[in-house]
């Protein structure tokens, strides 16, 4: 099992194939997204690996999180995640995940939030049908209808599907195809639609239903963190007998 990645949704678009046959892709890029933190079993009780992407500033950044980064040897991330990982698939700390993680033609498993649409009806809510457009339903034709019994049951049950706020929920979609990508410009291309806004950040990492393909790296593909350059040593002062 495989480390994933925060991306960032960038929009829709298309790509064309050799036979001229067009597909509908979500253009996700991965931008500095770095290991900060490793959960161990020993420690932890699992294995995965925190991962942390965008810039926040050092104002809005707790001393406790400065500390953090400071041991890890990063910039402070405006957005963290863990994703669990098998112990042979371990990351260092301070490496760069790249766009070349996911190999074109494998499928993953993409969550964002969906786009919120603030207080919606029942039939945009829930598709209800909505009442009659005639005989004798009056200026009502978009409400949702009863939504109790007379005498029985005498109430209306919890849970039942009403009116209310829509959206701003965290949703999986599972099994979407890497169509391309683009590890210089850090973008990944996924077929289909990505719940989010634009500018929203996704997580993605490998299908659970699908099988890893043999050619994907494990564990992953990353830019090393670069070592400390060593100081300079001091030039030799000879002394005049």
């Amino acid at each position: 099992m495989r480390s994933g990645v925060i991306a960032q949704k960038v929009g829709m678009t298309r790509v064309f194939t050799d036979a001229g046959e067009h597909v509908p892709v979500t253009v996700l890029k991965v931008d500095n997204c770095q290991v900060v933190a490793h959960r161990t079993k020993e420690k932890n009780g699992y294995t995965a690996l925190q991962v942390g992407v965008g810039k926040a500033k050092v104002k809005n950044v707790s001393a406790a999180e400065r500390g953090r980064f400071a041991v890890a040897k990063v910039e402070p991330k405006r957005k963290l995640a863990e994703f669990r990982v098998s112990e042979d698939a371990v990351i260092p700390i301070g490496a760069e995940i790249t766009a070349d993680h996911f190999i074109p033609g494998q499928y993953v498993d993409v969550t964002g939030t969906t786009t919120g649409k603030g207080f919606a009806g029942g039939m945009k809510r829930w598709n209800f049908g909505g009442l009659r457009a005639s005989h004798g339903v009056s200026i009502s034709h978009r409400s949702i209808g009863s939504t109790g019994g007379r005498q029985d049951p005498g109430k209306t049950f919890k849970n039942k599907k009403m009116p209310g706020h829509l959206g701003v929920e965290r949703v999986t979609t599972q099994n979407l195809r890497v169509v391309q990508t683009d590890p210089e410009r850090g973008l990944i291309l996924v077929q289909g639609a990505v719940p989010g806004v634009a500018g929203g950040w996704i997580y993605v990492r490998d299908a659970v239903k699908r099988k890893l393909p043999a050619e994907a790296p494990m564990p992953g593909k990353f830019r090393a963190p670069v070592a400390d350059a060593a100081p300079a040593e001091a030039p030799a002062v000879e002394e005049n007998a």
